[in-house]
């Protein structure tokens, strides 16, 4: 019997830095990717049989046959979601995020496969000036945090059905690394270009994780005993915004000034971009409601991971000397 991960949304950001962490470490025996999307960059490993990848949409029936698994050792990774806010219809995010935990729990009934991982999100707990740990209270306002709370019930709904049953829910706050064009990476650039403007100042707390470091919690929550865990993931501690951009001039060497607006006078102008940009037929990702979330705080504070002894390795400063050393090329 193999020693088994299957990882739903395998192709994605983390899924694929996951996968290739566990390959490193011969974590399991055998991997399986599921995925809309095609799982690049392991090629040999498909061949081999190592990796096997399957299209495969949440959304419906998951109709797969495994053999050979081991069903106490093997693991379930749910990564795949509709996340992308704004980008997406309102209904989208419920008719994705939803159903997909339902068929995951329903493949892992048909397995007898006994462990879960689920990546939710930060976005459940809403907006808060205050920092949350993961017991404060839940107030998602947003369709993609709505969905995922809901997403969090449905697996735990799967937990309660039999004692010998582990769940491992993780609520990441903004991931970044390496290869990933998400909002730390366009941060870089635009300090680069000389463009970057701190909204309000930048004295904001915007809680961020760097891909390794959320990875190696994973590893570290599966090994505790506990049947569920439900864990914030940011790097520990975080730096004001302003703290962030001078670390990466620092870093970079950047002489370029950056400039201070008001999130009010941000928003108009990103509007006014939006509609321009519209009338040429161009696309873009300067957004108003994107430029409101850059000035609202998420101070979110990995209580139980600090409480458990995990070892954080990764401030700001060091994760971006990391992230140079191992993907140089998206510093050119």
């Amino acid at each position: 019997m193999n020693k088994t991960a299957i990882i739903f949304g395998g192709a994605g950001y983390i899924g694929s830095n996951l996968l290739n962490y566990l390959i490193d470490n011969n974590i399991f025996d055998k991997y399986y990717v599921f995925d809309i999307k095609p799982l690049i960059n392991f090629e040999d490993e498909l061949k081999s049989n190592k990796v096997e990848f399957k299209n495969i949409d949440v959304r419906h029936e998951i109709d797969v046959y495994l053999d050979g698994i081991d069903k106490v050792s093997s693991w379930i990774f749910n990564f795949a979601a509709i996340h992308r806010e704004p980008g997406h219809g309102y209904n989208e995010y419920f008719d994705t995020n939803i159903p997909g935990a339902e068929n995951v729990n329903d493949f892992a009934r048909n397995t007898g496969i006994k462990n879960i991982f689920f990546t939710s999100s930060i976005a459940p707990y809403g907006k808060s000036m205050e920092e949350r740990t993961e017991q404060s209270a839940l107030y998602p306002e947003t369709a993609y945090g709505i969905s995922k709370a809901f997403a969090e019930k449905t697996h735990q709904q799967w937990l309660a059905e039999e004692n010998d049953r582990k769940l491992i829910i993780v609520r990441p706050s903004v991931i970044y690394g390496p290869m990933d064009p998400g909002n730390v990476y366009r941060m870089v650039k635009s300090l680069t270009k000389g463009t970057f403007v701190l909204p309000d100042g930048g004295q904001v707390i915007k809680s961020y994780g760097y891909v390794f470091g959320l990875i190696e919690s994973m590893l570290f929550t599966i090994e505790q005993k506990k049947r569920l865990i439900i864990y914030n993931y940011a790097e520990n501690p975080v730096i004001p915004l302003h703290e962030m951009a001078t670390v990466v001039k620092n870093e970079l060497n950047i002489k370029k000034p950056t400039l201070k607006l008001p999130v009010w006078l941000l928003a108009i102008i990103a509007g006014v971009l939006q509609i321009g940009f519209k009338l040429l037929g161009k696309k873009s990702d300067i957004h108003p409601v994107r430029v409101r979330k850059a000035g609202f705080p998420t101070n979110i504070k990995p209580q139980y991971l600090i409480d458990n002894g995990f070892k954080f390795k990764y401030g700001f400063q060091k994760s971006l000397k990391h992230w140079r050393e191992v993907s140089p090329k998206d510093f050119e």
